[in-house]
């Protein structure tokens, strides 16, 4: 499985990433099935016992997806958005996390660490609301 991320397009207002949507393309030579809500963890520098679990509310019902060989699914990842400027705020008053990348996990297909295409994931709260993975491409 070749996992990529990038900024969503429709995301919460506020300075931090907002939302990210992860696509995961089958790199085999054979069909697979995806199915369910990932699990979502900050990377914890290269060490996974250093990993940042998050809590995840999901969103939607999980049918199965069917990969053929190249084939897409997704999933969209909205966090809790930081706010202001600089180093950022959060409205709770907990202190924001960044990270440069996630592990992203979904059943039966193993736990992957993406990067966003472009800059990092910044969030609040250490929560994230995912829908189940989609053949539908999010915005």
């Amino acid at each position: 499985m070749k996992v990529t991320a990038h900024q969503a397009a429709v995301r919460p207002a506020g300075t931090g990433t907002g939302a990210a949507v992860v696509e995961f393309t089958n790199a085999s030579a054979h069909a697979c099935t995806l199915q369910g809500h990932p699990t979502v963890a900050g990377a914890g520098n290269g060490s996974p016992e250093h990993n940042i679990p998050l809590k995840v509310t999901p969103t939607g019902t999980a049918p199965a997806v069917r990969l053929a060989p190249g084939g897409k699914a997704w999933v969209k990842l909205t966090f809790v958005q930081v706010q202001g400027e600089g180093d950022g705020y959060c409205a709770s008053g907990a202190k924001p996390a960044v990270y440069p990348t996630l592990v992203v996990g979904l059943p039966g297909s193993g736990a992957h660490q993406v990067a966003l295409s472009e800059g990092q994931f910044a969030e609040c709260d250490n929560t994230v609301t995912a829908t189940a993975v989609t053949a539908a491409k999010p915005s």
